[in-house]
């Protein structure tokens, strides 16, 4: 049996570093976030839907993330027309790669989903991880790398669920505070997850 967790958390608390870890520890990890990448990359498949609707966010048969963005803050109900094209596309990305994995027999999928509750996804997975961290030490990470305004941040806070709340609906936490602890966490839930199937 293949158990299929989810894992989320906010903008800037240690998911991506969180992901790598369990891909180190030979669970097979599904990005969310890089299946749209390479769906808005050059002749991905979401480019051509998305230029029958909106041809203005295309450039050079890819798709224009700062266009889309420019779009999405512009057009009201852009955001929605977006993901009911993008949506179906990653879900079937989702389920390929489950059953590749499944037919592998690997033991533990991981699934990295940012707005995993915000998109009701949960009752996909078998169990749920959220990583967290200080909302101060979140805004230091975020600052840090230099990609965006105090107040970008603050507007894409704004559009997630709070963090608290994610971790008070899932099944494990997992402190982003260093990546020996990341490690050691990882391990911890690794082993109840196989000790639970064992004696399913």
């Amino acid at each position: 049996m293949t158990f299929k967790l989810g894992l989320t958390g906010s903008i800037g608390m240690g998911k991506s570093t969180t992901a790598a870890i369990f891909a180190d520890q030979g669970c097979g990890v599904w990005d969310a976030d890089a299946v749209v990448h390479q769906l808005y990359a050059e002749n991905g498949a979401a480019v051509a839907p998305l230029a029958a609707v909106f041809p203005q966010v295309v450039n050079e048969q890819s798709i224009c993330r700062l266009a889309l963005k420019r779009l999405i803050s512009d057009v009201p109900d852009a955001l929605q027309q977006i993901e009911k094209i993008v949506h179906p596309l990653v879900v079937r990305d989702r389920q390929s790669f489950i059953e590749q994995a499944e037919q592998s027999k690997q033991a533990v999928l991981v699934f990295d989903i940012p707005l995993l509750y915000e998109t009701h996804s949960q009752q996909k997975f078998d169990a749920v991880a959220c990583v967290y961290i200080s909302p101060d030490e979140q805004r230091r990470r975020v600052m840090d790398r230099g990609t965006m305004t105090d107040a970008q941040f603050d507007y894409i806070l704004s559009k997630q669920m709070p963090n608290s709340e994610k971790q008070g609906l899932s099944d494990y936490l997992i402190e982003t505070d260093s990546v020996p602890h990341v490690m050691a966490q990882v391990a911890a839930i690794i082993k109840d997850i196989k000790d639970q199937t064992i004696h399913a």
